[in-house]
């Protein structure tokens, strides 16, 4: 219990750090959100009064304490750029960023399994390597270009930009998340194969493997049953980490596949100052990297219970 409760309270740590670092970069960046949204023919009247009806004429201090209350009673504001609730806005977008994370989340780790057994191959070995390399070389509007190259200009397969509802049609929506899906597992993907390759290559020399050997196990048993379950501790921390990371991705993803999803919203916002948008997505995205760590730490205490024990210790 103790264990638990301590990483519960670390997570609420680094949450609340991170509303102070936010909050405090926001400030920093050029410009006067209440001229963007007066306008450039505003008055200085008007961009005053503009000001203060957005509180930006209080002390940084108040302003802090009303966005967090606003956070913590589920109340985020208005959009300083739409002038309208920020939660309309949200419910109006992060339908397509889910879809597009869920792909992404079921593409890494396949992906990455994939790689990491293949580099561990005699036949796939050099071939995987190659593959692996180009993926973890080229970024994501890199490799995005090449797969609307090949799979919806030259082979016509799959659509190259927009989206459909999952709801309304699940068949052209899945058809539609293919390609972002892979154009975001590849990086990761890449990156938790590499991992797992070296992991398998480091277990393979454990004693109880080489014991298992001298006694006549079959070897693809032994791969099985003991070599890939205890090579899958760094796969399942660095598959959290790629987790927390895959906002980050969504939102080139999302810009160069046409999708209108909270990778949209966040860039608007930082283009045009919308502090409460900008704040609101900054801290949905570090929450999701926070809760996915605090997950994948519970995960692998499940698969090596010697976390737990050291912890306490």
């Amino acid at each position: 219990m103790a264990f638990w409760l301590r990483k519960a309270l670390s997570a609420l740590l680094t949450l609340w750090i991170s509303s102070i670092a936010v909050f405090g970069l926001m400030r920093l960046t050029p410009g006067d959100p209440a001229a963007a949204v007066a306008g450039p023919d505003a008055t200085a009247a008007q961009v005053a009064a503009i000001r203060a009806e957005l509180m930006l004429d209080q002390p940084l201090l108040t302003q802090y304490g009303h966005w967090i209350g606003g956070l913590l009673g589920g109340d985020p504001g208005k959009s300083f750029q739409y002038n309208r609730p920020i939660i309309d806005l949200l419910g109006e977008s992060v339908a397509s960023t889910v879809q597009l994370a869920i792909a992404g989340i079921i593409m890494i780790p396949v992906v990455g399994l994939l790689t990491g057994l293949a580099l561990v191959s005699r036949r796939l070995g050099k071939a995987a390597d190659a593959f692996a390399t180009a993926a973890l070389s080229l970024p994501v509007y890199v490799s995005a270009v090449i797969l609307v190259f090949l799979f919806a200009v030259r082979l016509k397969v799959l659509p190259a930009t927009g989206e459909m509802s999952f709801l309304e049609a699940p068949d052209l929506s899945v058809q539609f998340l293919i390609l972002p899906g892979i154009a975001l597992a590849l990086p990761a993907g890449a990156v938790l194969g590499r991992l797992l390759a070296t992991e398998i290559r480091r277990v393979r020399q454990e004693e109880f493997v080489l014991t298992a050997r001298a006694k006549g196990v079959p070897e693809k048993r032994i791969s099985r049953r003991h070599v890939l379950p205890s090579s899958l501790g760094p796969f399942v921390v660095e598959f959290g980490i790629g987790i927390g990371e895959l906002l980050g991705g969504a939102v080139i993803a999302e810009e160069l596949f046409a999708r209108n999803g909270l990778g949209k919203l966040m860039l608007d916002a930082v283009q045009n100052r919308d502090y409460p948008m900008a704040q609101l997505l900054l801290m949905l995205a570090i929450t999701i990297a926070v809760i996915a760590q605090l997950v994948t730490e519970v995960a692998l205490s499940r698969l090596d219970p010697r976390i737990r024990l050291e912890a306490a210790a």
